[in-house]
């Protein structure tokens, strides 16, 4: 018997007519299911959001479990239990039980928007709403069945109502939970809420449809006592929820392993007549591969939690260690089941006829083999202890293969409205194939063979996704561990360190050999810090207010650790672990030593070598120069400008391109004009990546909340008014400030001098070093602190001007306008076969004629400016020709700092 189609009636859907209006679009049903699918829909692609983007969102973990299970999960239940129970029960519901339903979808998406934003805020109330409107429904439910006539399908409407009961006390937990607890207690409801809203609210209702809904999906009939063997199941559910709470609220970790033994046992009995229908009707697409593998990750997530609850002593440890067995329960059994139940069943919802349903279904199974081996092997690598590249990549393939399922739905949809729209493209769509005696060849043989070729691609995707990671981070492959060999004691040392002001505080931790240590670091800075140890323990990028833990294990040896932000380990962010007695076990010898003890020296980030900038190299024939000409002042005395810090691929040199940190795409940043008198209001919009800052030395009032560092997706209005004139440097302050700025984030403001004279041609030339770092990173501290840039250059690219000459005219007075921004080098501007007849210096008229005098009695060959100072030279060139420009300190304009001007 079909849940589908009980007792061979068509499925019913609340208040909806079970037929529609035909060829004039969706039925009223599919219309239902197609709205319904609305929200499932959004908070998956929310979901997916946040998985993108999950560094930069404060709280990201827990929106990203929670979009899925709280938003898109919760969504589903309450649209197909309500559907399966009318699906029945074998009645319609009333119009008064249709508002309501309808009323309570809203409801639920209210809350969980509201108890999203209640997470940022600190405030949970919304909990509430969630809560009871699950209540609500699973007694709806009830009530639903009561009024009908008796059927042995009811018990899953049981399951229904008691996961829907079960909730409310769950989502109660949670707010407990954000009002702040002692850490003991604070793991103890966790485990609790784990089991009263993954096993209780979303374990129970898919197991209670699974029964009827196995054997729909590989159309066949029930196992013979399956009713029987389901009714029995519940109570033991139900049962193993209790215990698994009370565990855990008691504290009392063998209690809690009693419970989720006693759940397995549960689900592994109700399981049996489902493998026995897989068996004698194998599964033969992705709806029921996929729901297939979702239920092998169930046990092997409780086969986690039950292993982690029997290793651990106490509640309080078991808390810090469950996001792995959440990634298993949420990706590997729900993410799973979920999609492959809605690519199932939305198809049979939207209808359209036989010939309509088999092209939709047909539709959202492609690419399965592939999709259910990338996710579940790719879910597999994560969930081992593989180096952090490696989890990295195959964390990304896996959300591939999960995002093809909401556009493959979609289309799905669109295809089924389109159909019933024009029934000759219905007519239009091929027959099934048929057998030799004409009989209609059943999909499952049709489909036999065709599963491997996607089954090995997926094998394939992953282990190239596993040989990627370890090609970005091949150190990490051979990198030693913290035990070096050293007996275990069994013992754990618990250790605390905050981040705050470019140090680890503690700095130093130390152990008995062969004790585990674990780490719980939090960091308490405005900026953005991590720690990372040299055995590939990462605690991941941390914003202020965040804590991560750690896992060092059994420690024998000394390890080091670092902040492995750019420049943040140069300035002192540095982490020591020591064993008592010294180090009687060294680091490991060889390939391993050298890459793990070598591997982040001297480079911020990785330790390879950065590439070399060929300052003799060609341009390619499409380059562009950045264009060094100053338009005049602005007329207007109000000035609002926005200022975006953005990662910015940009070119330094002749074939070489960097990721830069810029302000609105340019390294220096965007020239910024105006008078003495002028007022600047200037809003900065961090798009970067981690925070940055401003600091405007053309404006003069207290640094504290102006050029404060602000974090990605954080805007502040820095104001001042320019009281007088020069060439002022601005730049990001934020620390270390030399990376910051040899990163490329340093500009020129040019306030005008009064009466200064109008000249033929105005450029603007700021110099600035590049110590580029390895890998993706802009600048190499290290570097910085040596003193040995790879390049100095003149408006941010090495030669950008021998290859795309700046212009002038014979006799034309032309003005340079020099900035010079280092963070270090200083620079001594000259132009080869000029004369300045003019120069002025931070401020002051250095040479300039005389009142009535029409040229100046002496000259100017340089202009010597340090770090952060700038001014400008003035000269005509007196004939035809090419005129470079450089700075005079000549290893320096043999490293990149130097152009052409060409006269005609």
């Amino acid at each position: 018997m079909s849940l589908l189609t009980p007792g061979g009636s068509r499925p019913e859907t609340p208040g909806t007519p079970t037929n529609g209006p035909g060829p004039q679009g969706f039925s009223d049903r599919a219309r239902w299911h197609v709205r319904s699918f609305l929200p499932v829909l959004a908070w998956l692609v929310a979901a997916a959001v946040v998985s993108v983007v999950h560094r930069f969102v404060p709280g990201s973990r827990w929106m990203l479990v929670h979009f899925l299970l709280l938003g898109a999960v919760s969504n589903a239940i309450v649209t197909w239990t309500w559907h399966f129970t009318g699906a029945l029960v074998r009645r319609p519901a009333s119009a008064t039980e249709t508002q309501h339903q309808v009323v309570r979808q809203v409801l639920l998406n209210v809350g969980v928007v509201g108890v999203s934003a209640g997470v940022v805020g600190g405030q949970l109330r919304t909990t509430v709403v969630v809560g009871g409107v699950l209540a609500w429904h699973g007694v709806a439910l009830g009530i639903r069945a009561r009024r009908s006539l008796s059927n042995r399908f009811r018990r899953t409407i049981t399951y229904y109502t008691a996961a829907c009961l079960l909730l409310p006390v769950g989502a109660a937990l949670g707010a407990f939970m954000a009002a702040g607890r002692s850490d003991e207690w604070q793991s103890r409801l966790v485990l609790a809420h784990l089991a009263l809203n993954l096993l209780g609210f979303v374990g129970l209702t898919i197991l209670g449809t699974l029964v009827t809904l196995w054997p729909t999906m590989l159309r066949t009939r029930l196992e013979e006592g399956s009713e029987r063997t389901f009714a029995a199941v519940l109570p033991i559910l139900l049962g193993a929820i209790v215990v698994t709470v009370a565990g855990s609220v008691l504290g009392l970790t063998w209690v809690v392993a009693a419970g989720l033994v006693l759940y397995a046992a549960g689900t592994v009995t109700l399981l049996i007549p489902l493998v026995r229908t897989a068996v004698r009707k194998p599964p033969w697409q992705f709806s029921t591969w996929s729901v297939g593998a979702g239920m092998v990750w169930l046990l092997v997530a409780l086969g986690q939690l039950v292993w982690l609850v029997v290793r651990t002593p106490r509640v309080a440890r078991v808390h810090d260690d469950l996001g792995l067995v959440v990634s298993s329960f949420a990706v590997g059994f729900v993410a799973q089941v979920l999609f492959g139940a809605l690519s199932y069943l939305l198809p049979v919802m939207l209808g359209g006829g036989p010939a309509a349903v088999r092209h939709t279904t047909s539709m959202t199974q492609r690419f399965g083999a592939w999709r259910v081996t990338v996710t579940s092997l790719g879910l597999l690598v994560c969930l081992l202890p593989v180096p952090s590249l490696v989890r990295v990549t195959a964390s990304v393939l896996v959300l591939v293969a999960l995002c093809f399922t909401p556009p493959l739905l979609v289309r799905a949809a669109v295809v089924a409205h389109r159909l019933r729209t024009h029934p000759e493209l219905t007519r239009a769509l091929p027959l099934p194939e048929r057998r030799a005696d004409g009989a209609p060849t059943p999909s499952h043989e049709r489909e036999r063979g065709r599963p491997l070729g996607g089954l090995v691609a997926g094998l394939a995707a992953v282990l190239l996704a596993v040989a990627g990671g370890v090609a970005m981070d091949p150190a990490a492959v051979f990198r030693s561990d913290a035990a070096g060999g050293v007996t275990p004691t069994g013992r754990t040392v618990d250790a605390t360190v905050t981040a705050q002001g470019m140090r680890f505080t503690p700095d130093t931790v130390t152990v008995n050999p062969g004790d585990r240590l674990v780490i719980t670091v939090t960091n308490t800075d405005a900026d953005v810090h991590d720690l990372t140890l040299e055995t590939g323990e990462q605690s991941g990028r941390l914003a202020r207010g965040q804590s991560a833990r750690m896992d060092v294990g059994v420690v024998g040896r000394s390890v080091e650790g670092w902040c492995s932000i750019v420049g943040h380990r140069q300035m002192g962010m540095v982490f020591h672990v020591r064993t008592t007695g010294g180090d009687d076990v060294a680091a490991a010898p060889g390939v391993a030593g050298a890459l793990a003890g070598g591997g982040h020296g001297g480079h911020a980030a990785g330790g390879a070598a950065s590439p070399e900038v060929d300052l003799h190299g060609t341009f390619p024939a499409d380059f562009t120069a950045r264009d060094a000409t100053l338009p005049p002042a602005p007329a207007a005395t109000l000035h609002r400008i926005t200022l975006r810090a953005q990662d910015v691929d940009l070119p330094v040199g002749p074939g070489v391109t960097r990721r830069m940190w810029t302000f609105n795409g340019q390294a220096p940043g965007p020239a910024i004009r105006g008078k003495v008198g002028d007022r600047f209001e200037i809003t900065l919009v961090n798009e970067g990546t981690i925070g940055h800052s401003i600091d405007f030395h053309a404006g003069a009032l207290a640094p504290d909340g102006p050029m404060r560092t602000i974090q990605p997706g954080e805007r502040l209005v820095y104001r001042f008014t320019a009281t007088r004139s020069g060439i002022w440097m601005y730049h990001c302050s934020t620390m270390p400030m030399s990376v910051h700025i040899a990163a490329g984030m340093a500009g020129a403001v040019i306030i005008d001098p009064p009466g200064l004279p109008r000249v033929d041609k105005e450029y603007l030339v700021v110099q600035s070093e590049l110590y580029l770092g390895a890998g993706s990173e802009p600048a190499d501290a290290a570097k910085i602190a040596a003193h040995q840039p790879d390049a100095v250059v003149f408006n941010g690219t090495s030669g950008q001007y021998d290859a795309r000459p700046l212009t002038a005219k014979v006799g034309e007075r032309v003005r340079f306008w020099v900035l010079d921004v280092g963070p270090d080098e200083p620079t001594t501007f000259h132009v080869v076969g000029a004369q300045f007849d003019r120069a002025f210096k931070e401020g002051a008229w250095l040479l300039r004629a005389a009142p009535g005098e029409p040229d100046a009695p002496g000259g100017s060959q340089a202009l010597d400016l340090g770090a952060a100072q700038g001014g400008f030279v003035e000269m005509t060139f007196p004939e035809a020709g090419h005129y470079p420009f450089v700075n005079h300190m000549m290893s320096r304009a043999e490293s990149g700092a130097h152009g052409i001007v060409e006269v005609r």
